[in-house]
C-alpha cells in the first residue's frame, strides 16, 4: 500500500515571512501524524529560507513516524545529516533562485562525487534517495550510484491535462517499473493535490508520495489533522 509523506516547508514558509516563532513546523509535524502521515519531509536550503536547523533537530527528537531530510549534496549538509541522522536524506538539486525545486537531479552527470557523498551517508546507517525525473538512464545511474531509493518527479505529470499527461503518467509507471526490477524503492512527488494524486497512488511497487502545499493549502480551510486525513484516504483507497 503506498504511504504519504507530508511536507511542512510551507508551515515555515509562513513563520519565516515574519521572521518569527509561528507557525513552529515541528507543532504541526505532530498534527500531520494525527492526521495519518507516515513520515515528514523537510527541505533544510542552503539558504534557510523555511526550515532551520533548529526545526530539523527538534522532529528528529519529537516525530513518531520517519523524517526524511531532503537537501542538496554539499559538504555541509553531508555533516548536518551526520549529526541528525534522519531516517533517510533525499539528494535534490538546489539553485538560490527558483521558488519551488524545479525538475530532478541529473545523477549521471555526477556519478563519482554522487558515489562517494552517498557511501559516506550509508556509512552513518542513514538510506539515500535521489530526486529524479522519470528517465531510464537516470533511474539505471542512481542504482549504480548507490542510491536505496529514488523519488520521482512528478511536476511534468501535475503540469499536463488530456492525453499529455496520460503520456507522462505512462512514462512514470514504466520508471517504477524499471527501478523496482533494479532493486530500488520506488517514492515520488511533486505537484500532487487531491485531483492528481489517485492514479500515481495506484501504480504497483509505488512505495510513497510525497505532498506538501496542496496538503498545507488545503489546511487553511479545514485545519491541518483533517487536510491529511483526506489525503491519506485517497492515497489508501485503490
Amino acid at each position: 500500500m503506498t504511504t504519504l509523506g507530508v511536507n511542512i516547508d510551507h508551515i515555515a514558509n509562513v513563520r519565516q515571512a515574519r521572521k518569527t516563532v509561528e507557525p513552529d513546523p515541528v507543532q504541526f509535524a505532530f498534527l500531520a501524524e494525527l492526521g495519518g502521515a507516515d513520515s515528514i519531509t523537510v527541505h533544510l536550503r542552503e539558504d534557510r529560507r523555511h526550515i532551520q536547523d533548529r526545526d530539523v533537530f527538534l522532529l528528529k527528537k519529537t516525530i513518531k513516524t520517519k523524517l526524511n531530510l531532503e537537501m542538496a549534496a554539499t559538504p555541509e549538509m553531508l555533516e548536518i545529516a551526520k549529526q541528525l541522522l534522519p531516517d533517510y536524506v533525499t539528494i535534490v538539486p538546489e539553485k538560490r533562485e527558483e521558488v519551488t525545486t524545479e525538475g530532478g537531479l541529473d545523477v549521471k552527470s555526477n556519478v563519482q562525487y554522487l558515489k562517494n557523498f552517498v557511501q559516506n551517508l550509508k556509512d552513518s546507517n542513514i538510506e539515500v534517495s535521489a530526486f529524479i525525473d522519470p528517465l531510464g538512464e537516470q533511474i539505471n545511474y542512481s542504482k549504480k550510484i548507490g542510491f536505496n531509493f529514488i523519488e520521482l518527479h512528478t511536476g511534468k505529470y501535475a503540469e499536463l491535462s488530456g492525453h499529455e499527461q496520460y503520456k507522462e503518467l505512462q512514462r512514470i509507471i514504466e520508471s517504477t517499473h524499471l527501478a523496482y526490477d533494479l532493486g530500488l524503492v520506488v517514492n515520488a512527488g511533486h505537484g500532487l493535490n487531491y485531483n492528481n494524486v489517485k492514479k500515481i497512488a495506484s501504480i504497483n511497487n509505488m512505495n510513497e508520495l510525497n505532498i506538501g502545499h496542496s496538503i498545507v493549502a488545503r489546511a487553511l480551510a479545514v485545519g491541518l489533522e483533517k487536510s491529511v486525513r483526506e489525503m491519506k484516504s485517497l492515497i489508501t483507497s485503490n
